[in-house]
Protein backbone atom coordinates (compact mmCIF):
# COMPACT_ATOMS: atom_id res chain seq x y z
CA UNK A 1 0.00 0.00 0.00
CA UNK A 2 2.60 2.53 1.08
CA UNK A 3 6.12 2.94 -0.13
CA UNK A 4 9.13 4.40 1.60
CA UNK A 5 9.95 8.01 0.64
CA UNK A 6 12.76 8.47 -1.89
CA UNK A 7 16.01 9.87 -0.59
CA UNK A 8 15.86 13.04 -2.68
CA UNK A 9 12.48 13.28 -4.37
CA UNK A 10 8.98 12.25 -3.37
CA UNK A 11 5.68 12.30 -5.24
CA UNK A 12 2.58 13.30 -3.31
CA UNK A 13 -0.86 14.12 -4.67
CA UNK A 14 -2.11 17.29 -3.00
CA UNK A 15 -5.80 16.49 -3.32
CA UNK A 16 -7.09 13.03 -2.48
CA UNK A 17 -8.62 11.24 -5.44
CA UNK A 18 -8.24 14.02 -8.01
CA UNK A 19 -5.87 16.73 -9.04
CA UNK A 20 -2.31 16.87 -10.34
CA UNK A 21 0.70 15.21 -8.83
CA UNK A 22 3.31 17.49 -7.29
CA UNK A 23 7.03 16.83 -7.46
CA UNK A 24 8.54 18.01 -4.18
CA UNK A 25 11.95 17.66 -2.58
CA UNK A 26 11.74 15.13 0.24
CA UNK A 27 13.26 17.55 2.71
CA UNK A 28 10.31 19.90 2.18
CA UNK A 29 7.60 17.35 1.55
CA UNK A 30 5.87 17.60 4.92
CA UNK A 31 5.24 20.51 7.26
CA UNK A 32 5.96 19.78 10.90
CA UNK A 33 3.04 20.95 13.05
CA UNK A 34 2.96 21.34 16.84
CA UNK A 35 2.50 18.06 18.71
CA UNK A 36 -0.96 19.10 19.84
CA UNK A 37 -2.06 19.42 16.21
CA UNK A 38 -0.81 15.90 15.39
CA UNK A 39 -2.27 13.96 18.31
CA UNK A 40 -5.86 13.57 17.19
CA UNK A 41 -6.52 10.55 19.41
CA UNK A 42 -7.94 7.14 18.47
CA UNK A 43 -10.04 6.63 15.38
CA UNK A 44 -13.83 6.78 15.84
CA UNK A 45 -15.91 3.58 16.14
CA UNK A 46 -18.26 2.39 13.37
CA UNK A 47 -21.55 4.36 13.11
CA UNK A 48 -24.67 2.96 14.84
CA UNK A 49 -26.49 0.33 12.80
CA UNK A 50 -23.36 -0.90 11.04
CA UNK A 51 -22.64 -4.62 10.97
CA UNK A 52 -20.02 -5.01 13.69
CA UNK A 53 -17.00 -7.36 13.49
CA UNK A 54 -17.10 -10.78 15.10
CA UNK A 55 -13.60 -10.38 16.54
CA UNK A 56 -11.05 -7.74 17.62
CA UNK A 57 -9.58 -5.22 15.13
CA UNK A 58 -6.79 -6.60 12.95
CA UNK A 59 -3.28 -5.93 14.26
CA UNK A 60 -1.08 -7.88 11.87
CA UNK A 61 -0.69 -8.98 8.29
CA UNK A 62 -2.19 -12.39 9.05
CA UNK A 63 -4.61 -13.69 6.46
CA UNK A 64 -8.32 -14.20 7.16
CA UNK A 65 -7.85 -17.90 7.92
CA UNK A 66 -5.54 -17.04 10.83
CA UNK A 67 -8.00 -14.75 12.62
CA UNK A 68 -10.44 -15.65 15.36
CA UNK A 69 -13.84 -16.58 13.94
CA UNK A 70 -17.02 -18.44 14.81
CA UNK A 71 -17.68 -20.03 11.44
CA UNK A 72 -19.63 -23.27 11.43
CA UNK A 73 -19.76 -26.07 8.87
CA UNK A 74 -23.53 -25.77 8.57
CA UNK A 75 -24.47 -26.43 4.92
CA UNK A 76 -26.11 -23.64 2.91
CA UNK A 77 -29.85 -23.63 2.19
CA UNK A 78 -29.22 -23.76 -1.59
CA UNK A 79 -26.41 -24.95 -3.89
CA UNK A 80 -23.22 -22.93 -3.49
CA UNK A 81 -23.03 -22.06 -7.19
CA UNK A 82 -26.58 -20.71 -7.00
CA UNK A 83 -25.67 -18.56 -3.98
CA UNK A 84 -22.68 -17.11 -5.82
CA UNK A 85 -24.74 -16.41 -8.92
CA UNK A 86 -27.52 -14.72 -6.95
CA UNK A 87 -25.36 -12.62 -4.66
CA UNK A 88 -23.19 -11.32 -7.53
CA UNK A 89 -26.35 -10.34 -9.42
CA UNK A 90 -27.59 -8.62 -6.28
CA UNK A 91 -24.29 -6.79 -5.99
CA UNK A 92 -24.69 -5.53 -9.57
CA UNK A 93 -28.15 -4.21 -8.70
CA UNK A 94 -26.67 -2.49 -5.65
CA UNK A 95 -23.84 -0.96 -7.70
CA UNK A 96 -26.34 0.65 -10.04
CA UNK A 97 -28.49 1.77 -7.11
CA UNK A 98 -25.59 3.46 -5.31
CA UNK A 99 -24.79 5.42 -8.46
CA UNK A 100 -28.02 7.35 -7.85
CA UNK A 101 -26.96 8.52 -4.38
CA UNK A 102 -24.98 11.48 -3.11
CA UNK A 103 -22.85 10.94 -0.01
CA UNK A 104 -19.86 12.21 1.96
CA UNK A 105 -16.55 10.33 2.20
CA UNK A 106 -14.39 11.17 5.24
CA UNK A 107 -10.84 9.71 5.24
CA UNK A 108 -8.43 9.71 8.20
CA UNK A 109 -4.98 8.14 7.74
CA UNK A 110 -2.57 8.07 10.71
CA UNK A 111 0.93 6.81 11.47
CA UNK A 112 1.54 5.62 15.03
CA UNK A 113 4.84 5.85 16.91
CA UNK A 114 6.38 3.26 19.28
CA UNK A 115 4.50 4.78 22.23
CA UNK A 116 1.15 4.33 20.52
CA UNK A 117 0.77 8.05 19.79
CA UNK A 118 -0.26 9.58 16.48
CA UNK A 119 2.84 11.16 14.88
CA UNK A 120 1.32 12.04 11.50
CA UNK A 121 -2.10 12.41 9.94
CA UNK A 122 -3.74 12.83 6.54
CA UNK A 123 -7.39 13.95 6.51
CA UNK A 124 -9.78 14.67 3.69
CA UNK A 125 -13.53 15.07 3.37
CA UNK A 126 -15.18 15.03 -0.04
CA UNK A 127 -18.78 15.12 -1.22
CA UNK A 128 -19.96 12.95 -4.11
CA UNK A 129 -22.60 15.04 -5.88
CA UNK A 130 -24.54 15.54 -9.11
CA UNK A 131 -24.93 18.52 -11.40
CA UNK A 132 -28.55 19.61 -12.10
CA UNK A 133 -28.46 17.64 -15.35
CA UNK A 134 -27.41 14.45 -13.54
CA UNK A 135 -23.64 14.36 -14.12
CA UNK A 136 -21.73 12.82 -11.21
CA UNK A 137 -18.75 14.65 -9.69
CA UNK A 138 -16.94 14.97 -6.36
CA UNK A 139 -15.85 18.04 -4.39
CA UNK A 140 -13.23 18.30 -1.64
CA UNK A 141 -14.66 20.22 1.33
CA UNK A 142 -11.90 19.74 3.93
CA UNK A 143 -8.22 18.93 3.39
CA UNK A 144 -5.71 20.31 5.93
CA UNK A 145 -1.99 20.01 5.28
CA UNK A 146 -0.77 16.46 5.91
CA UNK A 147 1.63 15.87 8.80
CA UNK A 148 2.67 12.35 7.71
CA UNK A 149 6.46 12.05 7.38
CA UNK A 150 7.37 8.35 7.46
CA UNK A 151 5.48 7.08 4.40
CA UNK A 152 4.12 8.39 1.12
CA UNK A 153 0.66 7.54 -0.21
CA UNK A 154 0.79 6.34 -3.82
CA UNK A 155 -1.73 6.15 -6.64
CA UNK A 156 -2.52 2.56 -5.61
CA UNK A 157 -3.58 3.80 -2.16
CA UNK A 158 -6.10 6.23 -3.60
CA UNK A 159 -7.43 3.58 -5.99
CA UNK A 160 -7.77 1.07 -3.14
CA UNK A 161 -9.69 3.43 -0.87
CA UNK A 162 -11.91 4.49 -3.75
CA UNK A 163 -12.63 1.08 -5.33
CA UNK A 164 -11.15 -1.97 -3.56
CA UNK A 165 -12.02 -1.26 0.06
CA UNK A 166 -15.78 -0.79 -0.62
CA UNK A 167 -15.54 -3.98 -2.69
CA UNK A 168 -18.52 -4.89 -4.90
CA UNK A 169 -18.54 -8.43 -6.33
CA UNK A 170 -20.52 -8.18 -9.58
CA UNK A 171 -20.91 -10.83 -12.32
CA UNK A 172 -18.28 -8.88 -14.31
CA UNK A 173 -15.78 -9.28 -11.44
CA UNK A 174 -16.57 -12.95 -10.78
CA UNK A 175 -14.40 -14.46 -13.58
CA UNK A 176 -11.35 -12.71 -12.09
CA UNK A 177 -11.57 -14.63 -8.79
CA UNK A 178 -11.46 -18.10 -7.30
CA UNK A 179 -14.39 -18.24 -4.88
CA UNK A 180 -14.35 -20.79 -2.04
CA UNK A 181 -17.28 -21.43 0.30
CA UNK A 182 -16.06 -21.48 3.94
CA UNK A 183 -19.23 -21.90 6.03
CA UNK A 184 -21.82 -19.89 7.92
CA UNK A 185 -21.43 -17.29 10.68
CA UNK A 186 -23.60 -14.98 12.76
CA UNK A 187 -22.40 -11.39 12.28
CA UNK A 188 -24.18 -9.06 14.67
CA UNK A 189 -27.82 -10.10 14.20
CA UNK A 190 -27.38 -11.49 10.71
CA UNK A 191 -26.92 -15.00 9.39
CA UNK A 192 -24.27 -14.99 6.67
CA UNK A 193 -22.55 -17.19 4.14
CA UNK A 194 -18.76 -16.83 4.24
CA UNK A 195 -16.57 -16.95 1.12
CA UNK A 196 -12.83 -16.59 0.52
CA UNK A 197 -11.78 -14.75 -2.63
CA UNK A 198 -8.43 -15.01 -4.41
CA UNK A 199 -7.60 -13.23 -7.70
CA UNK A 200 -6.80 -15.74 -10.46
CA UNK A 201 -4.35 -13.52 -12.30
CA UNK A 202 -2.87 -10.09 -11.67
CA UNK A 203 -3.10 -7.78 -14.67
CA UNK A 204 -0.94 -4.69 -15.12
CA UNK A 205 -2.63 -1.52 -13.92
CA UNK A 206 -5.44 -3.36 -12.09
CA UNK A 207 -6.11 -3.57 -8.35
CA UNK A 208 -7.75 -6.61 -6.71
CA UNK A 209 -9.27 -7.75 -3.44
CA UNK A 210 -7.86 -10.77 -1.60
CA UNK A 211 -9.66 -12.00 1.50
CA UNK A 212 -13.07 -12.88 2.91
CA UNK A 213 -16.63 -11.66 2.38
CA UNK A 214 -19.76 -12.22 4.44
CA UNK A 215 -23.01 -12.47 2.44
CA UNK A 216 -26.38 -11.96 4.16
CA UNK A 217 -28.33 -15.21 3.81
CA UNK A 218 -31.63 -13.36 3.24
CA UNK A 219 -30.82 -10.35 1.05
CA UNK A 220 -27.88 -12.18 -0.59
CA UNK A 221 -25.64 -9.14 -0.54
CA UNK A 222 -22.19 -8.52 0.97
CA UNK A 223 -22.44 -7.00 4.45
CA UNK A 224 -18.81 -7.27 5.56
CA UNK A 225 -15.41 -7.53 3.85
CA UNK A 226 -12.03 -8.38 5.38
CA UNK A 227 -8.74 -8.68 3.51
CA UNK A 228 -6.05 -6.81 1.62
CA UNK A 229 -5.70 -5.13 -1.76
CA UNK A 230 -3.17 -6.41 -4.26
CA UNK A 231 -1.83 -5.95 -7.78
CA UNK A 232 1.31 -6.11 -9.88
CA UNK A 233 4.16 -3.97 -8.53
CA UNK A 234 7.51 -3.01 -9.98
CA UNK A 235 10.44 -4.98 -8.54
CA UNK A 236 12.14 -1.86 -7.21
CA UNK A 237 9.02 -0.59 -5.44
CA UNK A 238 9.04 -0.97 -1.66
CA UNK A 239 5.33 -1.02 -0.87
CA UNK A 240 3.12 -2.59 1.76
CA UNK A 241 -0.66 -2.82 2.01
CA UNK A 242 -2.65 -3.08 5.26
CA UNK A 243 -5.33 -5.54 6.21
CA UNK A 244 -8.69 -3.74 6.25
CA UNK A 245 -12.30 -4.40 7.20
CA UNK A 246 -15.30 -2.84 5.49
CA UNK A 247 -18.77 -2.78 7.05
CA UNK A 248 -22.09 -2.07 5.37
CA UNK A 249 -25.41 -0.80 6.64
CA UNK A 250 -28.95 -1.33 5.39
CA UNK A 251 -29.67 2.10 3.90
CA UNK A 252 -32.61 1.55 1.58
CA UNK A 253 -34.78 -1.49 0.97
CA UNK A 254 -32.66 -4.62 0.75
CA UNK A 255 -29.49 -2.78 -0.24
CA UNK A 256 -26.47 -2.67 2.04
CA UNK A 257 -24.26 0.41 1.56
CA UNK A 258 -20.62 0.75 2.72
CA UNK A 259 -20.58 3.01 5.78
CA UNK A 260 -17.24 2.34 7.48
CA UNK A 261 -13.79 0.98 6.59
CA UNK A 262 -10.94 0.58 9.07
CA UNK A 263 -7.36 -0.63 9.05
CA UNK A 264 -5.02 -1.01 12.03
CA UNK A 265 -1.88 -2.78 10.89
CA UNK A 266 1.91 -2.92 11.00
CA UNK A 267 3.41 -2.42 7.53
CA UNK A 268 6.67 -4.27 6.87
CA UNK A 269 9.00 -2.81 4.23
CA UNK A 270 11.92 -4.46 2.42
CA UNK A 271 14.33 -2.08 4.13
CA UNK A 272 13.43 -3.70 7.45
CA UNK A 273 11.45 -0.70 8.63
CA UNK A 274 8.03 -1.26 10.21
CA UNK A 275 5.37 1.44 10.27
CA UNK A 276 2.19 1.17 12.35
CA UNK A 277 -0.75 2.79 10.55
CA UNK A 278 -4.45 3.34 11.23
CA UNK A 279 -7.04 4.28 8.64
CA UNK A 280 -10.74 5.06 8.97
CA UNK A 281 -13.09 5.87 6.10
CA UNK A 282 -16.66 6.94 6.81
CA UNK A 283 -19.29 7.00 4.05
CA UNK A 284 -22.26 9.00 5.30
CA UNK A 285 -25.21 11.26 4.43
CA UNK A 286 -26.50 8.97 1.68
CA UNK A 287 -29.29 10.75 -0.22
CA UNK A 288 -31.00 9.73 -3.42
CA UNK A 289 -30.43 12.20 -6.23
CA UNK A 290 -33.55 13.63 -7.86
CA UNK A 291 -33.32 15.82 -10.92
CA UNK A 292 -34.67 19.36 -10.85
CA UNK A 293 -35.90 19.09 -14.45
CA UNK A 294 -39.72 18.96 -14.59
CA UNK A 295 -41.80 17.72 -17.50
CA UNK A 296 -45.17 19.46 -17.90
CA UNK A 297 -48.38 18.22 -19.48
CA UNK A 298 -48.32 17.63 -23.23
CA UNK A 299 -49.99 20.29 -25.37
CA UNK A 300 -51.01 20.10 -29.01
CA UNK A 301 -49.29 22.49 -31.44
CA UNK A 302 -51.06 23.01 -34.74
CA UNK A 303 -48.86 23.23 -37.85
CA UNK A 304 -48.59 26.71 -39.35
CA UNK A 305 -51.10 27.55 -42.07
CA UNK A 306 -49.69 27.95 -45.60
Amino acid sequence: MLRRPARTVGILRQNFGVGPFSLIAAGFLFLVLPLSAQQRGPLPPPPPGTVIPSGPPPKSNAGPQERVSHITNEPPSMPIDEIIQKFTQREEEFRKERDHFTYTQDVVFQTIDEDGQVDGEFREVRDILFTPDGKRYDKVTFAPVTTIKRVIMTQQDYDDIEKVWPFVMTPAELPKYDVKYVGRERVDELGTYVFDLEPKKLEKGERYFRGRVWVDDRDLQIVKTSGTSTGLLKKKEDQAFPHFENFRENIEGHYWFPTYTRADDMLHFKTGDDVHIRVAVHYKNYKRFTTTIKIGNATQIDPPKP
